[in-house]
């Protein structure tokens, strides 16, 4: 397996436009590492430049105790597994597997024992004479997975692998994905703008925005702990609530405040030391309710239980725990 370091990692493009700036990071042996962010954040190229895809513009990058910096993707001994499945459509599973090997220059007795237990592994066993136009969008990604593992690399890396699929096929593989490094214990550094992906995945989550890493941490501190505004907006569904003092009733200075929907208590009519507001919006979601509600030119969303019945321009209170609020200066957008 391997260790990943990156020290102040950068790469330009022309005309001045910077994908990746000073990443700074260690990915230790056999931990899954997922990178995050919005759309041109910076983590694909961050990915690209791991791999070898891409030329590095400044700062030094290691895999295990050897600078890549200049190494081609051969020469770095990582796997990668794309967003489209990439098979080759005139051979079937077997000859899909089989290809990383062949090229290798493995031999016959090899390729099939590898074959065989990464068909094994992944549940492919009696797909192997099928041709991918005769799989299914999740068995195609099994087969680009296999493809990846039967050659046994040091490092895998996964470039959004479930954006194809739809939701029910993307909720099965992520858990198959994470069954898999369990029994691998190899390094994973894997890409997506899906935070449930990152969350339920990762061992810690690389949050970039702009080229820029914003925070480093295991999935539950980056929920109670975000480093700023821009990871406190991120991560969490509905979004956290970001207001002024003053709509909370709250008097300090440069500060905004942030409120998860889970922490608001909400209920119909008005309550002595409560909020008051009107309904806004209410969006059943079979297990709870995210309501809506506007305080004072602001709009809260707090989560209620299925059962809450209420209807838009009905007057709410909602309540909370001052213990649960997270303070951000509003001018550096960092954590107090």
């Amino acid at each position: 397996m391997a260790t990943v370091s990156l020290e102040a990692v950068r790469k330009e493009y022309r005309g001045g436009v910077v994908g990746a700036k000073d990443v700074t990071l260690r990915i230790a042996d056999g931990e899954f590492v997922s990178l995050v962010g919005p759309s041109g954040c910076g983590k694909s190229t961050t990915l690209n430049l791991i791999a070898g895809l891409e030329d590095i513009s400044g700062g030094v990058l290691r895999i295990d105790d050897t600078v890549v910096n200049d190494l081609s993707p051969r020469e770095r001994d990582i796997a990668m597994v794309f967003q489209s499945y990439a098979l080759y459509p005139h051979m079937d599973v077997r000859g899909n597997l089989a290809f990383p090997l062949k090229v290798s220059g493995a031999d016959k007795a090899t390729i099939d024992q590898r074959v065989r237990e990464t068909a094994e592994l992944l549940g492919l066993e009696k797909l192997l004479a099928r041709r991918p136009k005769e799989l299914s969008g999740g068995q195609r990604q099994r087969v680009a997975l296999g493809r990846a593992l039967v050659r046994r690399p040091k490092l895998f890396l996964f470039d959004e692998p479930l954006s194809n699929l739809d939701a029910a096929l993307r909720t099965q593989m992520r858990g198959e994905i994470k069954k898999l490094h369990e029994r691998l214990k190899a390094t994973f550094i894997y890409v997506t703008h899906d935070q449930a992906e990152a969350m339920t995945l990762s061992d810690r989550v690389v949050v970039m925005n702009q080229g820029e890493v914003q925070q480093v941490a295991p999935p539950r501190e980056l929920y109670d702990a975000p480093a700023n505004l821009f990871v406190a907006g991120f991560f969490g569904s509905p979004r956290i609530n970001l207001v002024k003092p003053e709509t909370l009733g709250l008097r300090e200075e440069g500060v905004t405040l942030g409120i998860r929907p889970e922490h608001l208590e909400i209920g119909t009519g008005t309550a002595e030391g409560a909020l008051s507001g009107r309904v806004y919006l209410v969006e059943p979601m079979g297990s709870e309710n995210w309501v809506t509600v506007d305080v004072g030119g602001e709009r809260l969303i707090a989560r209620a239980p299925a059962d809450f019945s209420v209807r838009t321009g009905e007057t709410v209170w909602l309540r909370f725990d001052s213990k649960r609020l997270h303070r951000f200066d509003t001018a550096s957008g960092r954590r107090r």
